[in-house]
């Protein structure tokens, strides 16, 4: 197992744990390595300081040091995944809101938006993606859309 940081393209920092360094390079290359906080698939390694060990603990080593314990490494303050500011924990908590109280649409979002435009679908709150172009089109045709501060987020 390797531990590696990890930072996104909007600068979330994390880490994760991976079988090895291919298993790692595997999973980013197939698009599967998104950021804790924010879903984003720009995720690159991070510089972080190597850990090393120089022994184990035992007993036997701790009667050649006069009995002095073995210094520990600190515990992490919480979950490696937790958001690290309060922004970041309030982007969370708003794409937990929008994904429980909306429809996700996915990549028929600018179909569904026109239709519940034009009064062809009832209207509801939903949310998925558009390509850039199709965005632009919806906010030429008067329709009320808006981008949402993440990125996709896949899963296994």
């Amino acid at each position: 197992m390797i531990n590696y940081t990890l930072k996104c393209e909007h600068n979330h920092t994390f880490d994760s744990w991976f079988q090895s360094a291919e298993a790692f390079d595997k999973l980013l290359a197939a698009g599967m390595v998104t950021c804790a906080v924010c879903g984003a698939l720009g995720v690159e390694k991070a510089i972080m300081a190597p850990r090393v060990r120089t022994g184990r603990t035992t007993d036997r080593t701790a009667a050649h040091t006069d009995h002095t314990p073995a210094p520990t490494s600190p515990k992490p303050a919480g979950p490696l995944t937790a958001p690290a500011s309060a922004a970041e924990q309030a982007l969370v908590e708003m794409r937990r809101m929008v994904e429980k109280h909306s429809e996700n649409v996915g990549d028929d979002f600018a179909t569904e938006a026109r239709k519940m435009h034009e009064g062809e679908t009832p209207e509801r709150s939903i949310y998925g993606r558009a390509k850039p172009d199709e965005a632009k089109a919806l906010i030429d045709e008067g329709i009320p859309v808006t981008p949402l501060p993440w990125g996709n987020r896949r899963t296994n």
